[in-house]
């Protein structure tokens, strides 16, 4: 059996080009991926998605997305793709339990979020640790809060955050920022930013109250170990695209999917979107426009063919 549109991943992006292409009566197959709902499922309280006035938990808003494309036909797999063949068409999928063949691709499969690795930060993320400052930055309002990393994205992080909180702390395991000379001086200049130099986390207080209450600190020059009162903690260490079965058959960039004429790739017949391609915005909400923006295009591509 071909299949006239398979998607890769279960996220915002990837539920909303199931729900546009299952309106088209394309009967989309969705493979779910490793992480169901992508970074949302991982979501606590979601407060910036048009159409919840109260918020809604992220869990929540992929499970109703989900149910809302199965209503127009959309057909859901706990799979993930372990191999692609893009050489010919139709496309190739393989997952660990089957083989699909598809007319077209969307690629929706997200970028993860790197981490410290600690059990303590899995266990406080969504509730306290967070690795996005535009999602969350607004709990924490009048709160002290610690950003991760010495990039560009920790700083820019850390002084979206001076908006709400009170105090911004930043660590790096340097003695210096590796951030571009004009994001350091905008910091730098910023009386609510704390820096810690040679500093890393090692622990993240206290998962046994589910919330953030302090951390773990070490100096890397001289081992020395303190505990720092916090009430949140932002991860600012960088995002790897979840592209790696694609190197050699798509064309990236640092990882990224390169598009070109919306959400074309360098294949005719594939289409990306969402976080597999930005990484300027990475949202809920532009990850959504992504999933129709390809929805579309792949419709009109099997359309142009009359293969539809």
């Amino acid at each position: 059996m071909v299949r006239n549109v398979i998607i890769l991943g279960s996220g915002c992006a990837g539920s909303t080009a199931a729900i546009y292409t299952g309106r088209a009566n394309l009967a989309p197959l969705v493979l779910e991926g490793r992480e169901p709902g992508g970074q949302l499922g991982l979501t606590t309280d979601v407060e910036n998605f048009p159409g919840f006035v109260d918020g809604i938990q992220g869990p929540e808003l992929v499970e109703i997305m989900k149910r809302q494309a199965q209503r127009f036909g959309a057909e859901y797999r706990q799979e993930a793709a372990a191999k692609v063949d893009l050489s010919r068409r139709p496309f190739t999928v393989t997952t660990d339990e089957s083989v699909y063949r598809a007319k077209t691709l969307i690629v929706a499969t997200g970028a993860s979020a790197k981490m410290l690795g600690l059990e303590s930060e899995k266990k406080l993320l969504g509730r306290g640790v967070s690795t996005c400052a535009t999602c969350d930055g607004a709990f924490f309002r009048g709160k002290e809060v610690m950003v991760v990393g010495g990039g560009d994205t920790a700083v820019e992080e850390a002084i979206f955050l001076t908006r709400f909180a009170s105090r911004v702390v930043l660590v790096h395991r340097r003695d210096q920022l590796r951030a571009s000379r004009i994001m350091d001086d905008r910091a730098r200049k910023n009386p609510k930013i704390e820096f810690l130099w040679n500093s890393v986390i090692t622990g993240i207080l206290d998962p046994e109250k589910n919330d953030v209450t302090g951390v773990r600190l070490k100096n890397v020059r001289d081992g020395r170990e303190s505990v720092r009162k916090i009430d949140g903690v932002f991860v600012a260490i960088g995002h790897e695209p979840n592209t790696r079965i694609f190197e050699g058959q798509l064309a990236l960039e640092k990882g990224y999917i390169v598009l070109h004429g919306g959400s074309r790739t360098s294949v005719e017949g594939v289409f990306a979107a969402g976080d597999v391609h930005d990484f300027v915005y990475r949202q809920a909400v532009t990850a959504a426009g992504c999933g129709c923006r390809a929805a579309i295009d792949a419709e009109r591509f099997l359309e142009a063919e009359g293969t539809e």
